[in-house]
């Protein structure tokens, strides 16, 4: 029944979301199409990443807690991760917009992002031997300096910001099981050596650039999709 442990987490964590989305006032089967857009594009950086990474020990998969499916030396419930946990991220998302649509803070949004995007280039900089703290500050930096540059702040940014703070609480539960198991495992030699509970503070990073990539892709595609029937 170990084997489980990591597919039983991932199911458990999109049932909900996935039973609401038919649900009559939100409707988010309807925004599947930019939902899974912004999941293919963030799948083309983040998967490649997780190969390299698993490939040279920067992180590793316990077997006794995967049901045996690799893909690319990934196990088959890490390529489901980078489904489920977007679209719980996305579902919350719409569900915030939906139920606080005046929630708008643009130049608080336009703030934090120039002060993250600022902070996390520091400790790429201060780090550089750390692979993966390296690797997530300089590639969320940049993406938050995208924001900038794009000006979103003035449209979606404040909402993205208020999901990522509520959606942190189950990121550190799903998380918090897969690294005490542990299902995942990581080498403190290639980040800060810093954790939350048992969780690499360098995780709460990868959130947030994963969640941006998606967010952008999602918001491009429904925007587009709107000049299309207008």
């Amino acid at each position: 029944m170990e084997k489980w442990t990591y597919a039983l987490l991932l199911i458990g964590s999109i049932s909900i979301p996935m039973i609401r989305s038919f649900e009559s006032r939100v409707q988010f089967y309807r925004q599947w199409k930019a939902l899974f857009a912004g999941i293919f594009v963030m799948m083309l950086v983040f998967i490649p990443w997780d190969i390299i990474f698993t490939h040279h020990g920067i992180w590793s998969f316990n077997h006794d807690f995967v049901l045996g499916w690799y893909i690319l030396g990934l196990p088959f419930e890490e390529w489901l991760f980078f489904i489920v946990i977007p679209y719980c991220v996305m579902f919350t998302y719409e569900v915030l917009k939906y139920f606080f649509p005046k929630f708008y803070m643009p130049k608080t949004s336009l703030r934090i992002s120039l002060a993250l995007g600022v902070f996390f280039l520091v400790l790429a900089l201060f780090n550089t031997s750390q692979t993966y703290t390296l690797t997530v500050m300089l590639l969320t930096s940049a993406l938050l300096f995208g924001q900038v540059i794009l000006k979103t702040h003035k449209s979606w940014l404040s909402h993205y910001y208020l999901t990522y703070v509520i959606t942190l609480i189950p990121f550190f539960i799903v998380n918090g099981i897969l690294t005490s198991f542990p299902v995942v495992s990581y080498i403190d030699a290639e980040n800060l050596g810093l954790r939350l509970y048992t969780i690499p503070a360098e995780d709460t990073v990868y959130l947030m650039g994963m969640m941006l990539i998606v967010t952008m892709i999602f918001e491009f595609v429904k925007k587009k999709g709107q000049h299309v029937y207008t």
